[in-house]
């Protein structure tokens, strides 16, 4: 019978008070972000709000959902996200599949991945990848957003780590039923590779909804701003152009609840994704498989 000693007790209570502290360092801006969302003006412009707000109002969210840029740039945001996400998982996993095999079933693997792996030590630079943006006339449309960071190497390589753990006996018993690669990846490989997909995912997810940098530099146009470069437009370089709100209205609000009430929606989504995610995260690797 296991017993736990004095010094286990103590260790354990640490453990758990830190982690409780961390968590609360996690989730106490979010609150103060959503309080002074919900603060009057003179109360959110002269910092009294702290954990619950004062002098309650919805304006800042009336205007913010009333903005018709705002809204276009959460939908172009959405977009691109799915599709990013979409596209950047079907091609990292078509190609860490045959790069997690050995070069014996493989040849000439050791240089396709090094190939991928050049490309993550060194890029061409800003200029030159504005420049292919530019000529292949992506400029000012979706795919300018999606396609350059579409095969992210480091997800490649976890990606490629986790299937080579994957036991090899599945892989073998599914050629003796006549099974291809095709449907080797797709029956074996993905289902139980799913806690590594959830995760490269919602890295994916976060990276795709976060970018602002690129929105930026490949959108002349403000109307078609992605919302991380919309907010940073606002929030960062205030410029209250793209609010699309007269001076008499901007004379009414206050701009750190407006900048607040922007943050928590921009931040909503990636809050509600992640609890449908997180439940993969804890499962095995390789559930009901063959242990070696």
């Amino acid at each position: 019978m296991y017993h736990k000693t004095t010094g286990y007790r103590i260790f354990n209570g640490f453990n758990l008070f830190f982690i409780a502290a961390v968590s609360l360092l996690c989730v106490l801006p979010l609150v103060h972000i959503l309080a002074v969302s919900f603060s009057g003006k003179a109360a959110a412009s002269a910092n009294l709000v702290t954990l619950w707000p004062i002098d309650f109002t919805v304006d800042a969210y009336t205007k913010t959902f009333g903005n018709s840029n705002f809204l276009s740039a959460l939908w172009i945001s959405v977009q691109r996200t799915v599709l990013g996400t979409l596209l950047s998982m079907v091609l990292v996993i078509l190609t860490a599949y045959p790069l997690s095999k050995e070069s014996l079933h493989f040849k000439g693997r050791s240089m396709y991945a090094w190939f991928f792996i050049f490309t993550m030590l060194f890029s061409g630079g800003l200029i030159p990848s504005y420049i292919l943006i530019q000529k292949m006339g992506l400029i000012n449309t979706l795919w300018a957003l999606i396609l350059p960071g579409a095969v992210a190497v480091w997800n490649l390589i976890l990606m490629m780590n986790f299937f080579r753990n994957v036991p090899k006996e599945l892989e073998e018993a599914a050629f003796i039923d006549g099974a291809n690669h095709i449907t080797t990846l797709f029956r074996i490989y993905l289902p139980v590779s799913m806690p590594a997909i959830a995760t490269i995912s919602l890295f994916t997810m976060v990276g795709q909804w976060n970018s602002w940098f690129d929105g930026l530099i490949y959108m002349n146009d403000a109307s078609k701003y992605p919302l991380a470069t919309l907010m940073q437009t606002i929030i960062v370089q205030q410029d209250f152009s793209n609010m699309n709100v007269d001076a008499t209205q901007l004379q009414n609000m206050s701009q750190r609840t407006v900048n607040a009430a922007q943050i928590f929606i921009g931040a909503l989504p990636i809050l509600l994704v992640y609890p449908f995610l997180q439940r993969f995260f804890v499962k095995g690797i390789v559930l009901g498989a063959v242990k070696e």
